[in-house]
């Protein structure tokens, strides 16, 4: 391939690469992905790569959103979520790729605390990627692995000595070593999986130790450490990319499924990092240890044993501590105006839809598709959880189906029919996101209107409702809706919303205590109005269904009044009350009058027989309705007092499998608890 044009600002993408390093790169069988090119070796390797070659893909989950590839003058770019099985196959097929470079990780940093998604980018993404390749062929897989597979055993362990590895994310990159062992082994898929140690540079992120230390110490700073004793074994950026390109160009030809440790072999502790600091920075201060507390996963003898990949891989390290310190500090200074806005990268968003279905089968596919578009056009992590609520049409079916190609989607099945408000609960206690958006299944709550309730959610509120300016239904049915919205208003014990039904978004703190609620018989969007918080309304036209016939009907939208009345206001007894009192006033008076007339005027004969009948049924009716108010308030309260549960799953499945056992849910929404908490934190 030719080599591709400089930038116009080479020096923020230069690397320290020989010649005879390119000619390598020259060598290499493309097309070549850089899977994970938005994180920071992943940017590094595509960089070099990109300055050699025009056949160089980037190849991210959210490519156009990467605070490094944003700066990027190499335009090739590939959005991809390996965790997405059918999607891995489809791209594969049609990109065709020769070399792959796999960075892609999830778990390396603190803040990315959610256990299962560790577990499904850095195993089960991995997996993905090598089932695809090996169906297309490929020349060669090269995977980032982690020092911190050793976990414990960390003090220049081999290669082939025993992994103890002390966290989520080294348990995930250690199961990945052991997959590609077998897989290139047994079944010579040419793989090679390289242990990376302290890796820094630039682009790295901005909150790491390096960086911090460089730019504080252009401020003749120090930044907080912790025991000095602790050390890393540092691995200068442009040298743990070319054992990327070595390793393709050997070992996953001549050794598939080997693993090499990329280190210097040097133990370098806190305290040189500081001394170093000092010396490069003219720093006239004594750094202070023990300022802030050490992570846990932070030893003091972690330091690695490169024998074997300058053995079989004719790799070593050339770039020593004091000169990549050196090297990061000149390069932070050119790019500071560049990256002065990435000073910490955010925690990715996460949103949750969850789809109440009824009959919705012929919806369902559209409602996908359109709340996909309108998730990727925010840029952020979302899932779609529908919920079947016993539909007698084909929901369950459809959904599966969409499971099976879309790892974003949940299905869950309820054993009955429980109704949208239980629906609604049931996939509330699923979700994971940051918020939580509440549809029904049948395309009248627009997905594209999520972007004005993020936009919203993002300036401050806690709760972003739909508010129904237009209704696209029949003339008297709008009359009804007007004046039950408007009735409910003025009834309800709390703040209601005119024109506003479930159709929301809600912020996950909100969430949390809509799911503690103990009470059976919910009316959410009453519920969502009577929990406060910062509430703001969008307007939204509702369109007719795009399929079917509407569920609803006059007495059953009676039956939804009456439960939306009798869950948020006493004042219909307060109002039976109040009749009674005038009544029992009005009788007082008229009981005086006709004594009065009968000793001033006594009757010849029975006139008024007439008025009593009236007087009779009239006050009968108006029992029989206050008695049929306090019948509903008491079955209200029987159903309370039974304590049944507000519905039952059937099942829950994925793209990962089905849960049908009580056990298994009950264990899986444990763990759904865990990693919401972990999320908040």
């Amino acid at each position: 391939m030719t080599d591709s044009a400089s930038p116009a600002t080479p020096d923020l993408w230069s690397d320290l690469w020989t010649e005879a390093d390119r000619d390598e790169v020259r060598r290499l069988q493309g097309p070549i992905w850089v899977v994970g090119a938005a994180g920071f070796i992943g940017a590094k390797l595509f960089f070099s790569l990109s300055r050699i070659r025009t056949d160089v893909y980037a190849v991210s989950r959210q490519a156009e959103n990467s605070w490094r590839l944003l700066h990027s003058p190499y335009g090739n770019r590939l959005n991809l979520d390996i965790t997405r099985a059918q999607e891995v196959v489809e791209a594969v097929r049609r990109h065709q790729p020769k070399t792959v470079f796999n960075l892609s990780a999830y778990g390396a940093y603190e803040r990315q605390s959610q256990v299962r998604r560790i577990h499904e980018v850095n195993y089960l993404g991995t997996l993905n990627l090598v089932q695809a390749l090996a169906e297309t062929g490929c020349d060669a897989f090269v995977h980032a692995g982690t020092s911190s597979e050793y976990g414990l055993n960390c003090a220049a362990p081999g290669e082939d000595d025993r992994l103890e590895p002390n966290s989520d994310y080294a348990v995930s990159k250690a199961a990945t070593s052991y997959l590609l062992g077998y897989y290139g082994r047994l079944r010579s898929f040419p793989s090679t999986h390289l242990r990376l140690y302290s890796v820094y540079g630039p682009w790295e992120e901005r909150d790491r130790l390096i960086p911090t230390v460089v730019r504080l110490g252009l401020q003749g700073k120090y930044p907080p450490f912790v025991d000095p004793a602790i050390s890393r074994d540092f691995v200068y950026v442009d040298d743990c990319t070319r054992a990327f390109v070595k390793a393709a160009l050997t070992s996953c030809r001549q050794n598939p499924g080997r693993s090499y440790n990329i280190a210097t072999g040097t133990k370098t502790t806190l305290a040189d990092v500081a001394a170093n600091a000092r010396r490069q920075f003219s720093i006239p201060a004594e750094p202070v240890f023990g300022s802030m507390s050490g992570r846990k996963w932070d030893l003091a003898n972690w330091y690695g044993n490169p024998a074997r990949a300058q053995a079989e891989l004719g790799w070593e390290h050339r770039v020593g501590f004091a000169q990549g310190l050196d090297v990061t500090a000149a390069w932070e200074q050119a790019a500071e105006p560049h990256v002065r806005f990435a000073a910490v990268a955010p925690k990715t968003e996460k949103l949750s839809a969850v789809v109440a279905c009824y009959r919705d089968h012929e919806a369902i596919p559209h409602m996908h598709e359109r709340l996909t578009t309108a998730f990727r056009k925010l840029g952020v992590d979302y899932e779609i959880i529908f919920v079947n609520d016993r539909s007698p049409t084909n929901d369950e079916e459809v959904i599966r189906t969409l499971c099976s190609r879309d790892a974003h989607v949940i299905g869950i099945s309820h054993s009955r029919n429980f109704g949208s408000q239980s629906a609604f609960i049931s996939g509330m206690e699923v979700a994971t996101g940051d918020a939580v958006v509440l549809l029904d299944g049948d395309l009248q709550d627009t997905p594209e209107t999520i972007e004005s309730f993020y936009a919203e959610w993002k300036k401050g509120a806690d709760v972003v409702y739909g508010v129904r300016i237009k209704r696209q239904a029949a003339w008297h049915m709008q009359v009804f809706y007007k004046a039950f919205y408007r009735l409910l208003r003025r009834l309800s014990d709390v703040e209601m919303p005119v024109d506003a039904g479930d159709f929301s978004l809600i912020d996950r703190k909100v969430v949390e205590h809509l799911l503690r609620f103990p009470e059976r018989d919910v009316f959410v969007r009453g519920l969502r109005a009577w929990v406060g918080f910062k509430q703001t309304g969008v307007p939204y036209v509702r369109p007719e269904r795009m399929f079917g016939r509407t569920t609803n009907n006059f007495l059953k939208n009676i039956w939804w009044a009456k439960k939306a009345i009798f869950s948020f206001s006493l004042k219909p007894l307060h109002y039976i009350q109040g009749i009674g009192v005038v009544i029992f006033g009005l009788s007082m008076v008229l009981s005086a009058f006709y004594l009065a007339y009968y000793l001033i005027n006594p009757p010849q004969n029975a006139p008024g027989i007439t008025t009593i009948i009236l007087l009779v049924l009239g006050l009968g009716g108006i029992q029989l309705l206050s008695l049929s108010i306090l019948g509903d308030y008491l079955g209200k309260v029987l159903e309370e007092t039974k304590g049944r549960p507000r519905f039952i799953r059937a099942r829950i499945f994925s793209s990962r499998g089905e849960l049908s056992n009580e056990v298994e849910i009950g264990r899986y929404l444990a763990e759904l608890r865990h990693e919401r908490s972990n999320r908040q934190c």
